[in-house]
């Protein structure tokens, strides 16, 4: 085994290793190379090289998503590190642990007019749980140490990203056979299990109130015991409102949010209106569900999140800062049952709304709303689902999940930059089978995802391509607004026949309800390489589809 002769990259890799971090994503470069070298040649890490360091940044965050473990990525100095800023923003606001280890040029060499230099001290500084700077010399090791540790355990006790800014002078590739420096780390990263303080005061409020709304947010895939949430689903002053990135399933749930209060009147919205909003998870996607709250507020929010309560709802009463599992532990011990038509009421309303959902969805023509439809009856069982943003993930949430689907999407900044990248991480670090389903611009934007020579054989993509950014007519504004087609919708006519071609991904078509149909078996079927569906849908018509479901849905 050969090191980096550079102590600051043995640091780092040695302190990895005691942290258990095994996946490492490097952008090639020079400024780097110490840190290559230290990384790529320690079998205890596997490591990734992926030239776009936007595309690297979300391919890290798939695995670290996936894992829940902390993923490095490292890059050389000056614009390079830049490209990382949309995925950091991303893993701060969706509590996902990235390590940026960025090379940087000796402080001297920084605004002189030196090559391929910028300011990278704290470049992340409004989106990074914690930045640290270290220094080159020999004698500062120890403080070093004591950066990089902190650094490092920060990502894993609060779950999010750090930024670890490393200078190297040159040479830069030189090795050697032995270790030169000895760590002494005595203080390891805790992720915090304590349990809350007294929740007494909350549960007499909670069983004095028969309408009382719990709300969640994004969730991943079993992470909530599953003995809670039987015990919520079934106490009649519960309703139980999900989004299909909540990952939860019960009969007594309602996760097409939207379908349900759209066609809402005012004697709906007086029912609804709770006493009590508890919270739960990350982003919520349904704008009505805020818009509702907001002018129909209740008496008391409280919001269960380890770090942050967002006051997303302009209401926000108590934080409880620990997670939905020790809560739920601590808190419902000291609930009551109370009688209550409060649930059943909404129940009862969504099971209507599935009636008409049904009926529509059998007369309409082919469209987005038609082929999400299909797309959701066909997917297989137990598998990894990764959605774009936009339009994808808001069509998603019209429809019924198999349980055992695990649902994802980029929702912290809600971007459509870096689903592609983030999808095929996300493959990378999990046995299972994932499908991604992604609008035409998302996939687009983001086609230097397919630049690398890890897309797993079994990696499936569906592109719904309605020749621009469909959402801009669905979303309210009049569109008649000039040039709205070339500088809002963004219309187009290209295609990802040729992506796929040159990246050796088998490509399929569909234009039409049948053609669609006899597609989806060979789609699903066995393969020897990634394969890649594109479903072409009418632009014009799309929109109108999805009001008149609305509509019809009252």
């Amino acid at each position: 085994m050969k090191y980096s002769s550079k102590k600051l990259s043995q640091l780092i890799t040695q302190l990895c290793i005691s942290r258990g971090i095994e996946n490492i994503i490097i952008s090639p470069g020079s400024r780097n190379a110490p840190l290559t070298i230290g990384f790529s040649e320690n079998k205890k890490f596997s490591c990734f090289s992926i030239v776009d360091e936007r595309c690297a940044a979300f391919f890290a965050l798939g695995i670290a998503q996936q894992l829940n473990k902390p993923t490095v990525l490292v890059c050389s100095s000056g614009s390079a590190l830049l490209n990382y800023y949309p995925a950091v923003s991303e893993a701060f606001y969706s509590d996902i642990p990235l390590v940026v280890i960025s090379a940087d040029r000796p402080s001297s060499l920084i605004d002189i007019g030196d090559g391929q230099t910028i300011r990278q001290e704290n470049v992340f500084e409004n989106h990074i749980l914690e930045s640290c700077n270290c220094i080159e010399e020999d004698d500062c090791i120890n403080f070093n140490q004591i950066l990089v540790s902190s650094a490092l355990n920060t990502a894993i006790e609060k779950s999010g990203p750090v930024h670890i800014n490393v200078p190297f002078s040159e040479p830069l590739y030189d090795t050697c056979d032995l270790l030169s420096i000895e760590i002494n780390d005595d203080i390891q990263a805790k992720k915090d299990s304590t349990l809350i303080n007294d929740v007494s005061f909350f549960a007499k409020k909670w069983n004095t109130s028969k309408k009382k709304l719990i709300l969640i947010g994004v969730h991943y895939f079993n992470r909530l015991e599953g003995t809670f949430l039987e015990i919520l689903a079934k106490d009649e002053t519960v309703l139980i409102l999900t989004e299909t990135t909540s990952n939860l399933h019960h009969k007594n749930i309602i996760n097409s949010i939207d379908q349900l209060i759209t066609p809402f009147d005012d004697i709906d919205t007086e029912k609804f209106q709770p006493d009590i909003l508890l919270t739960f998870g990350g982003m919520v996607i349904s704008k009505k569900i805020k818009a509702l709250l907001r002018k129909n507020k209740p008496q008391e929010h409280w919001h269960i999140d380890t770090k942050k309560a967002l006051d997303t709802y302009f209401c926000l009463t108590h934080h409880f800062k620990t997670t939905p599992t020790l809560f739920f532990k601590q808190f419902l011990p000291l609930t009551i049952k109370l009688t209550s038509t409060y649930q059943s009421f909404f129940i009862d309303k969504r099971n209507d709304r599935r009636k008409k959902h049904a009926v529509y969805m059998d007369q309409i023509g082919f469209s987005d709303l038609y082929v999400f439809s299909k797309l959701i009856n066909s997917l297989p069982s137990n598998i990894n689902l990764q959605l774009s943003n936009s339009s994808t993930i808001r069509y998603a949430q019209l429809f019924n999940f198999k349980e055992n689907i695990a649902v994802f999407c980029n929702r912290g900044t809600s971007g459509i930059d870096g689903s592609t990248s983030t999808a095929i991480g996300a493959a990378v670090a999990t046995e299972k089978e994932t499908v991604f389903i992604s609008g035409d611009l998302s996939f687009l934007y983001d086609s230097n995802a397919l630049w690398n020579n890890y897309i797993p054989l079994n990696f499936k993509i569906i592109i719904i391509n309605n020749g621009g950014g469909g959402i801009f007519r669905i979303l309210p504004g009049d569109k008649n607004t000039p040039n709205f087609d070339e500088f809002i919708e963004t219309k187009h006519n290209l295609s990802a026949e040729y992506l796929s071609k040159m990246f050796n991904i088998k490509y399929f078509v569909a234009t039409t309800k049948r053609e669609l149909e006899n597609a989806l078996p060979l789609f699903y079927g066995k393969q020897n390489q990634p394969h890649l569906l594109e479903v072409f849908t009418p632009g014009s018509l799309n929109d109108q589809v999805l009001l008149d479901y609305f509509e019809y849905l009252k």
